[in-house]
C-alpha cells in the first residue's frame, strides 16, 4: 500500500488563503526552515503565498483579539507595546471592527454588544480619538 502523497504547497494566495489559519502558519514554519537559497522558483513562490496569506488572516482577526483584550480589561498601552502598533492605530482598527460586529445580526442579536462596545470605550477616556 502506497502512502497518500502529501499535497503540492501552494504557489498562489489564492489557494494559501484556503488553508485552516493554525496550519497556514506552521507549513509557512515548515517551508521557512527547510527552504534555502538555492531553493528554485516554486520554493520562493510557496513562502510568499503562504506568507500572504498569513498577513491576510492576521490582518483580519488581530482586531477580534485586540477586542478580547480590552475585554479583560488590557490597558492600551499593554495591547500597543502587545501588537507594537501605535494606541491610535489599536483604537482605530478596534472601533473599525466593533462598528461592523455591532450591526452584524447573527440570530437577532449582534455578533457583539453595542453596550459593551460603549463600555469599553468609557473605559479608555475621552482622550482616545476615533
Amino acid at each position: 500500500m502506497n502512502p497518500a502523497r502529501p499535497p503540492k504547497p501552494p504557489v498562489r494566495f489564492a489557494d494559501a488563503k484556503e488553508i485552516n489559519p493554525f496550519k497556514l502558519l506552521l507549513d509557512l514554519h515548515d517551508h521557512a526552515v527547510v527552504r534555502t537559497a538555492e531553493s528554485g522558483r516554486d520554493d520562493a513562490l510557496t513562502e510568499l503565498a503562504l506568507s500572504a496569506a498569513v498577513v491576510s488572516w492576521w490582518t483580519r482577526w488581530q482586531p477580534s483579539m485586540i477586542h478580547a483584550a480590552l475585554r479583560a480589561r488590557a490597558d492600551l498601552t499593554d495591547i500597543a507595546e502587545a501588537t507594537g502598533l501605535d494606541a491610535s492605530d489599536v483604537v482605530r482598527r478596534w472601533r473599525r471592527w466593533a462598528d461592523v460586529q455591532t450591526l452584524l445580526d447573527i440570530g437577532g442579536r449582534p455578533s457583539v454588544e453595542p453596550a459593551e462596545v460603549r463600555a469599553i470605550e468609557r473605559r479608555m477616556g475621552p482622550g482616545v480619538d476615533r
